[in-house]
């Protein structure tokens, strides 16, 4: 008989209370379906949501640790206080975790509160990193809510990545192939319709299975991405400290997508380009010299543009006056950083 893995499942959640039902559902079918060789942890932190996300896991999933935080942490300090609760070793800025539990855990998956588990998902990302002991992370084949395919792993960004994401070939001849190239980050597709796990340089966070070992030697979170990028930083940790990081394309997994980041679209993109910039500075040894100011000058003249664009929209009456101040006040700060 196989050996029971004790897994960790942490849902860092903020103000998507239906969404969290859903995920947290997804997570019990699977603990009772494995639970011959799946032992399974859910935490949840809640990032102080006004819509009453702790009340309903406390109500309805009363056997999930929940971590009610005061104030929002963000998506890597709600995650670094999970860690440290189950007894990992984190350095973090705030700790409302409470006392860990007694035995310790195999692996922690990192779950989006806008993520279904499916299947036998979680099984196989197990044994990726139970079958490969140099393994760190182990990420998924994510698709969308109507079941269409998604990226789920990146190559480490560069200046075209960047080009292509500030000024998207819309509307051009081949631009779908462009979007899903190396050039923008992407693995081939064909990659993840095949069943064998596969390197990739960073899986996406949404679903992301870390090695409880891996987060021993190299640590936790990075608190200085409050969100976005955080996962990027992470593998790159890894990669740097000789573990390599897989993904199980068969391993399925729904991701809804930025469904609380949605409600805040230019609030989003600022720290959405904080978190890159921070990236970018942080590994400047490992790419050319210069690519920080080309990175700069290509964002600046994509604000400006963006800044015209929302003031037409204004002018046709597409916006409305608080929508513009917003927008622009986002364009002024980004081209700050």
């Amino acid at each position: 008989m196989s050996q029971r893995r004790r897994l960790a499942v942490i849902v860092v959640s903020y103000n998507v209370c239906d969404l969290l039902r859903q995920c947290l559902a997804s997570v019990d079918l699977v603990a009772q379906r494995a639970a011959d060789t799946l032992d399974i942890e859910t935490v949840v932190v809640d990032n102080a949501s006004p819509d009453a996300s702790a009340a309903m896991v406390a109500a309805e999933f009363p056997h999930v640790h929940l971590i009610a935080s005061e104030q929002n942490l963000g998506f890597t300090g709600g995650n670094n206080v999970a860690l440290r609760w189950l007894g990992l070793p984190v350095c973090m800025a705030f700790d409302v975790a409470g006392p860990s539990p007694v035995a310790p855990v195999d692996y922690v998956l990192l779950l989006n509160p806008d993520a279904e588990v499916t299947g036998d998902a979680l099984e196989q990302m197990v044994a990726v990193l139970t079958n490969n002991a140099d393994v760190a992370v182990c990420g998924a084949g994510l698709v969308y809510g109507d079941g269409s395919f998604q990226h789920g792993a990146f190559h480490f960004p560069a200046l075209a990545q960047a080009a292509i994401d500030l000024f998207p070939p819309t509307g051009l001849r081949g631009a779908h192939r462009l979007l899903d190239s190396r050039l923008n980050g992407r693995y081939p597709r064909g990659m993840w319709q095949q069943p064998e796990p596969f390197a990739v340089d960073f899986v996406l966070g949404a679903a992301m299975m870390v090695r409880a070992a891996a987060i021993d030697a190299v640590g936790g979170l990075d608190e200085g991405y409050w969100m976005y990028c955080e996962e990027m930083d992470w593998c790159r940790r890894f990669w740097r400290n000789g573990w390599r990081v897989l993904v199980a394309p068969a391993a399925r997994i729904i991701h809804h997508e930025a469904q609380s980041s949605r409600k805040a679209p230019w609030r989003t993109q600022e720290r959405l380009w904080r978190s890159r910039f921070r990236f970018y500075a942080h590994y400047a040894a490992e790419y050319p010299a210069g690519t920080l100011a080309v990175l700069r000058l290509l964002v600046r003249t994509a604000m400006r543009r963006s800044a015209r664009r929302l003031q037409t929209a204004f002018a046709r009456g597409e916006i409305d006056g608080v929508e513009l101040d917003q927008g622009l006040s986002a364009c002024r700060a980004i081209m700050r950083l």
